[in-house]
């Protein structure tokens, strides 16, 4: 078996490497950085791994990295690169913004698309991808990352149902964590109010989930608390109580 992981350099994406190599997975790990996905390959000597450099926030990149892949037997993609921007919409940089939507939402997209259609063919593959809990709820202070994450969450959903009515026999899964610790709150320059779970705990239960076929993947209780209740409040009340907690990130 293989598995193809965008953003493996890091964080959940290496973790679900180490995983999934523990299982006797082979790999194709991608990311920018490439002193880091050397380690990892040396690290994961056990198992077959093929490392490709690229930045799947450009979209030609994305399909070139399909063409390089698409004929080494992928049966699970992992579409897990992506970051985040604090701040408030009107003052935050539109560069990066878009630079995000390219990486969390459009190389997602064009990625997914492109294997799903060759698992559709052969009516074998999984696809797992990395959205968020916040992809449940509007996010002011993180808007775009936010949106972004709503729409992967809506996006594999919809693939989900869209397999299921044809009987195929592929699966799709979007894993929603809370707080998780990787280097996701430097980048956004946001600290947690609560307490993340380990990133190797995350990616244990992504995987294992994902593999079952499980469509929304929650690894934390508290998390699969606070969506519960979420259902009992209204709409205005859950942005003023979005933007409290994202004012308390900010400021630590």
């Amino acid at each position: 078996m293989k598995a193809l992981i965008t953003g493996a350099s890091s964080g959940i994406g290496r973790d679900m490497a180490r995983y999934l190599a523990a299982k006797g997975w082979d790999l194709i790990l991608v990311a920018r950085r490439e002193n880091r996905l050397k380690e990892l390959k040396d690290e994961l000597n056990s198992v077959s791994v093929r490392i490709i450099t690229t930045d799947v926030g450009c979209a030609d990149c994305c399909r070139e990295l399909f063409e390089m892949t698409k004929d080494d037997g992928v049966d699970m993609l992992i579409n897990n690169a992506g970051f985040g921007l604090a701040g408030e919409f009107a003052a935050a940089d539109l560069d990066t913004e878009l630079n995000m939507i390219d990486v969390n939402i459009r190389a997602l997209h064009i990625l997914t698309k492109l294997f799903l259609r060759d698992f559709i063919a052969r009516d074998s593959g999984v696809i797992l991808n990395v959205a968020s809990s916040a992809g449940f709820m509007p996010g002011p202070l993180l808007s775009t990352y936010y949106a972004g994450k709503n729409y992967v969450l809506r996006l594999t959903e919809a693939i989900y149902e869209e397999l299921r009515r044809k009987g195929s026999h592929v699966r799709v899964s979007a894993l929603c964590p809370g707080p998780v610790d990787t280097e996701f709150n430097d980048v956004a320059k946001v600290r947690f109010a609560m307490k993340g779970i380990s990133s190797k705990d995350c990616a244990r239960i992504a995987v294992d989930g994902a593999l079952k076929g499980k469509l929304l993947i929650v690894p934390s209780a508290s998390i699969k608390v606070g969506l519960f209740f979420k259902h009992f409040i209204s709409e205005k009340f859950l942005l003023k109580l979005a933007y409290h907690f994202q004012r308390k990130k900010n400021e630590r």
